[in-house]
């Protein structure tokens, strides 16, 4: 089992190609987030992260975000996702 991916506290546009390139390096297996750090989320990197998830689900590998903060879960709700929509690649 890998390491988690630790995502950095603001996921905004600078941070979504660095968070779509660490996601890819991990495509070949299921992704654990950890989401721990994350105190705000852009509609980007909330794309970015959907991505991954479906391009996951494709393959049969899943992604799991763990240690969403009750903030990061609030952002999510406002884009009309959450955490688990996310992980299942359900836009």
């Amino acid at each position: 089992m890998s390491e988690p991916l630790v995502l950095q506290s603001k996921l905004d546009l600078p941070a979504a190609e660095p968070l779509a390139s660490s996601l890819k390096e991990r495509l070949d297996g299921d992704i654990t987030v950890d989401a721990g750090p994350v105190a705000n989320i852009g509609a980007l990197c909330l794309q970015v992260l959907l991505s991954a998830a479906t391009s996951l689900k494709a393959k049969g590998h899943k992604m799991s975000i763990i240690n969403a903060s009750d903030r990061l879960i609030e952002q999510m709700h406002q884009m009309g996702f959450t955490p688990e929509s996310i992980s299942e690649g359900k836009p």
